[in-house]
């Protein structure tokens, strides 16, 4: 930000946490914070070099990772993504963090990565 300004942390007030578990598919221990009626914030730690948060955190050190959208169907939602040049980034997963509800990662040039999951 400024010349001799190093970041150290982000503040967020009146959030719960919630039990941290470990994704064996992403290679991650994942924990959220949750408030009502405002977005949950999901901390991943990656376990190993095989995680793929690694590279971002390689590339672009600590950094905003993705955007989540919740979906009634993950098919269409898919689609959607993929008519407007979303790229998948492989198949649609059973995610630890979600009670295995489907997970679906893409990637936009223009807008960064997307994760859709499925609704409850």
């Amino acid at each position: 930000m400024f010349n001799g300004f190093i970041f150290n942390h982000i503040g967020v007030a009146g959030y719960t946490q919630s039990e941290t578990v470990f994704d064996p598919v992403q290679h991650i221990h994942i924990c959220f914070l949750h408030k009502a009626d405002m977005p949950t914030v999901e901390l991943l730690e990656p376990v190993d070099d095989k995680s793929p948060v690694v590279e971002t955190l390689k590339k672009n050190g600590v950094t905003p990772y993705h955007t989540c959208y919740e979906v009634a169907n993950m098919a269409e939602a898919a689609a959607t993504l993929k008519q407007h040049k979303f790229l998948p980034l492989g198949k649609a997963v059973e995610a630890v963090a979600f009670g295995g509800r489907s997970v679906q990662f893409f990637y936009h040039k223009d807008v960064g990565l997307i994760e859709i999951v499925e609704a409850i």
